[in-house]
């Protein structure tokens, strides 16, 4: 990322927003328009949303737009840790704006649903989203950072995008899929609900933390000499 760093973080939070904004306007169909988009609909939402906006800013910023992807890559040794401070205040802002305008637009009650829930126990979702977050940062890690990758590079959004598509489709159903605390944290400061946020902030980074770890320890044994 050869781009200057006020240039990556301008791209981080409008990347940011429009991954959100084409999320939550899936779930904005969902309840105004009952019955138009299904649960595969919102999670295509999510993970093209997130393919398109990477194809459009990967180049400048890296594309992350998560903090769990920031944090993980930077516990990879593969981001500066200096900067992740910087991506994480951009990556909330972004989101941020993206729930309020969403919030603004659709239904109260459409607004009330961009907030993550879950149906399953604290400890369950808990599980879920870290482990959903960990094969995540397996996947970012591999395409977007790993030159032996089949998929490096040009087809990267695409595999990153239809990671998030296929977790939010299994896991959706009981945890929202989230994977990202700004994409949880945003809406439930927006709608003022804070039920259980926590979970989908910390387990997220808990989980973004190893899988990023993980693939620097497995990238570090493959490569001659042992070094990552």
């Amino acid at each position: 990322m050869d781009a200057p760093y006020p240039s990556r973080l301008a791209a981080e939070l409008v990347g940011t927003f429009g991954f959100f904004f084409l999320g939550f306007t899936g779930i904005a169909v969902t309840v105004d328009l009952p019955g138009a988009l299904g649960p595969a609909g919102v999670a295509a939402g999510f993970g093209l949303g997130l393919a398109l906006m990477i194809f459009a800013f990967g180049h400048i910023s890296g594309g992350h737009f998560n903090p769990a992807v920031t944090l993980g890559l930077a516990a990879g040794q593969r981001f500066p840790a200096r900067e992740v401070v910087g991506y994480w205040a951009a990556q909330l802002l972004g989101g941020l704006i993206a729930a309020a305008v969403a919030g603004a637009i659709y239904l109260e009650e459409a607004k009330q649903a961009f907030v993550s829930s879950a149906t399953v126990s604290d400890g369950r979702t808990f599980l879920l989203e870290a482990i959903g977050t960990f094969l995540f940062l397996l996947v970012v890690s591999a395409v977007a950072t790993d030159a032996r990758a089949p998929w490096y590079g040009v087809l990267a959004p695409l595999a990153i995008g239809g990671y998030i598509f296929t977790a939010g489709l299994v896991i959706g159903p009981f945890t929202s899929g989230s994977f990202n605390p700004a994409r949880s944290l945003a809406p439930a400061i927006i709608a003022d609900n804070f039920t259980d946020v926590w979970i989908f902030v910390l387990a997220p980074l808990a989980g973004g933390v190893v899988g990023g770890v993980a693939y620097w320890l497995i990238r570090a044994s493959s490569e001659e000499g042992g070094s990552p």
